[in-house]
């Protein structure tokens, strides 16, 4: 089945073009959203030897300036940071220059800051090549590195000049990487819209039995998440109050992922941490009741983790939890939904605190 052409621009700064088979034509995209005298892709060592040569081809970047890191949460670091700022040193780009971030949420994260703080910043164009990074990671701005504390605790927002999705990549991920995709995109659903929620749970078997075979139904997909999250963070760049409903499920996730060791993937760990957060706003009177087991089995349907691995503790939870950025005056804050569709805290900013008795109850 074919997958049409779009470019979703809502009121994003700048435009995303969802399209198959469009890394061919990378070149024409990158130089028309972000003309500069000299490009570098930044990549990974999985998806470099994959894609980084036709890109590069495509937009006319020498292969020596296709940078790649190991692949994984680990190269998501200070370290990995200043050996690319290092790179571009030595290789004389100037700030006529700009970055791609051609790979999944980790090289976009830290292409992103290495764009936004190399000579006080060039700009940079997300080519994402995971379901995960397609609907979330980059669309938005963010930018940064983990450190020991905790993720993401180092960066910025720099927004890019353009995102280039090519929907053909996804034909190449493992099963596993696809449905770590569909955490983020059923999130979305849960936060703004029981419509798409209940078109990505119906979607599922189809695009897992075959992502060449489900054509547009992987567009509708992309697209609907990616509008769905543009109209969140365009009214809301720098998450002071709207963009926060996009943590649900990632106080717990980050969590989880920590306490792990980063074994459990970020996908996951967002699967598990909506489960345990709705159940949250559930015994906390917040939630309708059922709407955590609704959250769980759409999830579930998708072949990803619901429930806390037996060796985290509710101590080692709420120790984690409370070094997350989200905590405010010492106050762990949450994301929470009322229902599919609709989100708590329209009169807090957002956010809900509730007693870590509670916590531990659904923990325990």
């Amino acid at each position: 089945m074919t997958q049409s052409s779009r470019t979703v621009a809502g009121n994003l700064p700048y435009p995303v073009k969802v399209e198959p088979n469009s890394l061919r034509t990378a070149g024409e995209f990158v130089r028309q959203v972000a003309p500069a005298y000299r490009y570098a892709i930044i990549t990974d060592s999985h998806v470099g030897p994959i894609y980084g040569g036709a890109v590069a081809d495509a937009i006319g970047v020498n292969h020596d300036d296709i940078l790649a890191v190991p692949a994984g949460e680990a190269s998501k670091t200070r370290g990995s940071w200043g050996w690319l700022t290092d790179q571009l040193l030595s290789r004389n780009f100037g700030r006529d220059s700009a970055v791609i971030g051609l790979g999944g949420g980790v090289v976009g994260d830290l292409a992103g800051f290495v764009a936004a703080t190399y000579m006080r910043g060039i700009p940079i164009v997300h080519i994402p090549t995971t379901l995960l990074a397609m609907i979330d990671s980059a669309i938005g701005g963010k930018a940064g590195v983990d450190t020991p504390s905790g993720k993401n605790m180092v960066g910025s927002f720099h927004q890019p000049k353009g995102v280039l999705v090519d929907t053909q990549v996804l034909g190449t991920l493992r099963l596993k990487e696809l449905r770590t995709g569909f955490a983020e995109a059923l999130k979305h659903g849960v936060i703004a819209n029981r419509g798409y929620f209940e078109s990505v749970v119906s979607s599922i078997p189809a695009i897992v039995y075959s992502v060449a075979e489900a054509g547009d139904r992987v567009s509708d997909l992309v697209v609907g998440s990616i509008e769905i999250k543009a109209a969140i963070v365009s009214r809301d760049e720098h998450e002071g109050g709207l963009r926060k409903l996009l943590n649900f499920g990632h106080t717990a996730g980050h969590a989880v992922e920590i306490l792990s060791h980063f074994t459990v993937g970020h996908g996951e760990a967002v699967s598990i941490g909506m489960v345990i957060e709705a159940k949250i706003a559930e015994v906390a009177g917040i939630a309708e009741k059922g709407t955590a087991d609704t959250i769980r089995g759409a999830l579930a349907s998708a072949g990803l983790p619901v429930a806390l691995p037996a060796a985290m503790s509710a101590d080692r939870m709420l120790e984690v939890m409370r070094t997350d950025k989200k905590v405010r005056s010492g106050t762990i804050q949450y994301s929470l939904p009322r229902t599919i569709g609709r989100m708590a805290g329209s009169d807090s900013g957002w956010t809900v605190s509730v007693t870590d008795e509670i916590v531990r109850e659904v923990l325990i």
